[in-house]
């Protein structure tokens, strides 16, 4: 059974862990490109997250998806399809029904991307919406982490420049692990028992 919610002081006790593979940055559509598709489509399970460049004033534009990332268990790709935008090959991955890709507040990660090309989702799991079944109240993806695999994942990147020129190490693998973590998330929930809240909370 887990915990309904993770507070502060609980949180601050548990080990940091981040994604432990390897991260492919894609900014062109080339062989690179190529084995991204390959490998994401052999899956069964992907984690899925974008990331978009933050506007800090009124006056700023509103940014675009930046990028988009999605992980399997030992590889994870981060698209930069505010380069490269999205791709056929890419669209077609995501409304494929076959590939189940797991996120946190999909809707309007999905919104964005599809603004750049239109495409019919199919076989996505907002975590957010599935949680309360396993008796879960606590719905960010850091707390879901906390309570679910024992982790606890840095957010210090969040709020960092997506469309710089090159993505530092540290933004790769806060952006990795972010996909990475829900796809764990799920797999540890389908083997865990459900155990509902008595009522949804959204």
């Amino acid at each position: 059974m887990y915990k309904e919610s993770v507070s502060p002081e609980d949180l601050q006790k548990l080990e940091y862990a981040s994604f432990p593979g390897k991260i492919t940055v894609i900014d062109g559509v080339g062989a690179e490109f190529n084995r991204a598709i390959a490998y994401l489509r052999s899956q069964k399970i992907i984690g899925f997250d974008t990331e978009t460049r933050p506007t800090f004033s009124p006056s700023q534009p509103r940014y675009g998806v930046a990028l988009l990332q999605l992980s399997g268990p030992e590889k994870a790709y981060l698209f930069r399809v505010n380069t490269i935008g999205m791709h056929r090959r890419l669209c077609n991955l995501l409304a494929n029904p076959k590939v189940i890709k797991v996120g946190a507040a999909i809707h309007d990660d999905i919104r964005g991307l599809q603004k750049k090309r239109h495409f019919v989702p199919d076989g996505f799991v907002d975590l957010q919406k599935i949680v309360w079944e396993w008796g879960i109240r606590d719905k960010s993806v850091k707390k879901m982490a906390a309570i679910i695999l024992g982790i606890r994942i840095s957010k210090t990147q969040q709020l960092s420049n997506w469309e710089a020129d090159v993505l530092s190490e540290a933004q790769c693998k806060y952006a990795a692990t972010d996909a990475w973590v829900c796809r764990e998330m799920y797999i540890h929930l389908m083997r865990s028992e459900k155990n509902p809240l008595i009522e949804e909370t959204i």
